[in-house]
């Protein structure tokens, strides 16, 4: 292990190295970023996962889509097809990624597209739908496109002030370009998180004196959803369930389900896994199986004891507040 952390040190350097040179180009204006008349929405992050991305574009999406035509626009990791597709109701989750597909399956009102083109997306949301608002997820490292605003997502437990680059870390761009967002939201914070540990946090990410530093916590729901009758947690105590996880970092949820006091085993595999028919023939052999709302859009209809339980971000200190205030400031979104 320690050797593996030697060799992977200079490959972190020369990715460093590239990652720097390009944003110098754009940053120095050698590159050019495009910025759209429609106001547009960047969350994003530094580290390759992990940071609930997915629970925050959500919560956007919930904040704006009673007042604005709110279109959300993704690369669509992992998907079957190329290109840009929008979603309809006969699309899967194999032709817009599992991301993209709980997102359009939640929320019916908006408009959802993928696109690893951003400016491509962009202009055709524009053409097509015409909607009031973009929201872009996973784009803060797209530096092709300029947003309007953008909402940085870094973990408590793995600041990106704290991490270092890919392979020997899990940085996939350089921590200086934080300075791009308006709004740095620390994620997955402990629920009783101090002020004075809110302080030292702060202090490691050194924000601009125009950043705002927020912080949140994930709250798990105690209803289990996607079952034929929805139950609660306390309904499975009596049974040793499987927990399949297959997201960045489980940590959180697995210790809940601890602190639950609950009785699983803990199935875990890699973020977005493409579960094989020996894996799905194994968990129907399970009592109950217990996931993600990201693994369930992959699951549904193969597994049939299955269920999961949803995640969103719970702010800390009015935190939900600010930043819903620093939306409606936004060009556009406040007339």
């Amino acid at each position: 292990m320690i050797l593996l952390r030697i060799i992977s040190l200079p490959i972190a350097f020369v990715y460093g190295l590239i990652i720097h040179v390009r944003n110098y180009f754009y940053d120095t204006g050698l590159f050019k970023s495009k910025s759209f008349e429609t106001p547009t929405i960047c969350v994003g992050n530094l580290s390759l996962g992990g940071t609930g991305k997915t629970p925050m574009v959500e919560f956007l999406i919930a904040a704006l889509q009673d007042d604005f035509k709110v279109a959300v626009l993704s690369r669509g990791y992992k998907r079957t097809s190329k290109g840009y597709v929008l979603a309809e109701s006969n699309s899967t989750v194999e032709s817009l990624g599992d991301e993209p597909y709980q997102i359009h399956k939640k929320f019916k009102q908006i408009t959802l597209a993928v696109d690893a083109d951003r400016k491509n997306g962009i202009r055709n949301l524009q053409s097509e739908i015409k909607p009031d608002v973009i929201i872009l997820d996973d784009a803060f490292q797209h530096r092709k496109v300029e947003p309007t605003f953008s909402v940085l997502l870094t973990a408590f437990d793995k600041l990106y002030s704290e991490d270092y680059f890919i392979p020997f870390g899990t940085l996939r761009d350089g921590r200086n370009q934080a300075k791009r967002a308006q709004i740095i939201v620390v994620t997955k914070c402990p629920i009783d998180l101090s002020e004075q540990e809110r302080n030292k946090v702060v202090k490691s990410l050194n924000p601009n004196k125009n950043q705002k530093v927020l912080f949140s916590h994930l709250d798990y729901g105690n209803i289990l959803k996607g079952g034929v009758v929805d139950a609660t947690l306390e309904s499975i105590s009596a049974i040793n369930f499987t927990l399949v996880t297959g997201i960045a970092n489980p940590v959180p949820l697995v210790h809940y389900l601890k602190e639950k006091q609950l009785n699983f085993e803990h199935l875990s595999f890699k973020d977005h896994h493409a579960f094989s028919t020996n894996e799905i023939e194994n968990l129907n052999s399970k009592e109950f199986v217990l996931t993600t709302e990201k693994d369930f859009v992959r699951l549904q209809g193969k597994v049939q004891k299955l269920a999961y339980v949803e995640i969103t971000h719970k702010f800390i200190d009015g935190g939900k507040a600010l930043l819903l205030g620093e939306l409606k400031n936004i060009t556009k979104l406040n007339s």
